[in-house]
């Protein structure tokens, strides 16, 4: 995505705390891995920011899935399938 679509879409992501700090944690687990070499980093991204932004969201929406799903942008039913993904409802 580039500048014009992301003023386009109503948001600007130029280098805010969240995409330094994901920058930053990349940067770090680069210099930890001493030489190993990296696999499924974007399995590993995703799934530590997905959780805390579904949990972040629900609790902002006070639980209310419809809510939630509709704050985050999604399908109530796509919301649901990652609340049970990442064990956050049973």
């Amino acid at each position: 995505m580039n500048l014009d679509q992301d003023k386009k879409e109503g948001f600007i992501c130029n280098h805010t705390d969240l995409s330094a700090c994901v920058a930053s944690a990349l940067e770090k687990y680069f210099r930890d891995l001493d030489g190993e070499k990296p696999n499924d980093i974007f399995e590993m991204v995703r799934k530590c920011v997905e959780r805390p932004m579904l949990e972040t969201v629900l609790k902002a929406a006070d639980g209310n899935q419809t809510l939630a799903a509709e704050m985050l942008g999604i399908n109530r039913n796509t919301l649901r399938k990652k609340l049970i993904e990442f064990q956050l409802i049973g």
